[in-house]
């Protein structure tokens, strides 16, 4: 479970990012964080992978205390998150397989563990057939779905994603979507923070909404998740 109770973060140019937000996200939920650019959202995110820190306020995700957590338990923490992001983040020189294996070895998986699960992970994903291809080899879509795999590979109990759909046209962006979709009816927990008004109100689902800072929607819209 994910809570987030009264936080707010006020940057040291004395940008008020968030303020006074609370929100409660249960385990095995699906939802978007929507908002426009500045509206909080990428600030929220980074307080989640504990990339900054809030300025008051707790944040607790299963059952990790993050204000409490000491700096040498963040990789370990960070394990457990699965981040999917808008510009990939590939590596250019390794195939579909040693992309996804990466975050394997990472951790210090045994080699018989990566061969076994690299394979599942990218049936999963809908990639098997293309495990040797190059980034550059594959359209964007794909590439999204390689960065996907990896963000699961460790099987996370929260997987976040940062405009996963920023890069892609239409047709793909809805495809990654009911990707995560069939990713979260398997269990895990997925928050997705997007601009795109358009992908929200197709797929439906809890949106989230948030505006210079603060908390202006909760609210489920139907649409093709969750079999609306």
């Amino acid at each position: 479970m994910i809570e987030i109770l009264d936080v707010c973060k006020t940057y040291e140019t004395g940008n008020k990012a968030l303020r006074n937000i609370d929100i409660a996200i249960d385990d095995g939920e699906f939802v978007f964080i929507m908002g426009r650019s500045g509206s909080g959202k990428s600030t929220l995110l980074k307080l989640l992978i504990k990339e900054a820190e809030p300025t008051s306020g707790q944040i607790y995700v299963n059952d990790w205390d993050l204000q409490k957590m000491r700096r040498r338990s963040v990789p370990k923490y960070r394990r457990t998150l699965g981040m999917v992001f808008q510009d990939f983040r590939l590596l250019n020189d390794r195939n579909v397989f040693e992309n996804v294996a990466f975050a394997q070895r990472v951790v210090g998986a045994p080699s018989r563990a990566i061969r076994e699960s690299v394979p599942q992970t990218l049936k999963l994903v809908g990639l098997s057939a293309k495990y040797k291809y190059l980034p550059k080899q594959l359209s964007g879509g794909e590439q999204q779905r390689v960065a996907i795999a990896r963000a699961l590979i460790n099987r996370p109990e929260v997987l976040l994603a940062d405009e996963p759909t920023g890069n892609l046209d239409y047709e793909n962006a809805v495809e990654i979507i009911q990707l995560l979709n069939d990713i979260n009816r398997l269990g895990t927990t997925v928050v997705v923070v997007t601009h795109s008004q358009e992908i929200v109100e197709q797929m439906g689902g809890r949106v989230i909404t948030l505006d210079k800072g603060c908390v202006v929607g909760d609210e489920i819209k139907g649409g093709y998740l969750h079999g609306d």
